[in-house]
């Protein structure tokens, strides 16, 4: 089996798309689709809430990815669609890129997708990694 291409990951991210309002609150506005060398595939959704307790779509994906005893990560994109109906590919933010670092080392080796033909290592989108040097 082999691994999805960056559309088919894109397709699978939209496809769980599923924008919901509460209050000011939008829940699933963001998808995200993840592939392990495996080739399996998790998806999941943001959920944004008042009180800094919500996630961003590619910790539901890792979840998902975890519940099924799986760590590392061949390939993962995000997506966003527009208010006016435009499809964003979305790289991880801050927070997702040490997430996904931290549930496997490996996964500096994961392949962010960051548009139809562009795709970089986590470990560029993640410089400072390592744990610092003592000063003296």
């Amino acid at each position: 089996m082999g691994i999805a291409s960056n559309d088919e990951l894109i397709a699978a991210a939209e496809s769980v798309l599923s924008p919901y309002r509460v209050g000011d609150r939008l829940f699933g506005d963001v998808g995200a689709t993840l592939v392990t060398p495996a080739g399996n595939q998790y998806s999941g959704v943001c959920i944004d809430t008042g009180s800094g307790t919500g996630f961003c779509a590619e910790h539901a994906a890792v979840a998902a990815m975890v519940t099924a005893r799986e760590y590392r990560i061949e390939k993962v994109v995000a997506v966003w669609r527009s208010p006016e109906g435009v499809l964003h590919v979305l790289p991880p933010c801050g927070r997702c890129r040490e997430f996904m670092r931290q549930v496997d080392p490996a996964n500096l080796d994961t392949q962010v997708v960051l548009g139809r033909d562009r795709v970089v290592p986590l470990r560029e989108l993640l410089p400072a990694h390592e744990w610092p040097a003592p000063l003296d």
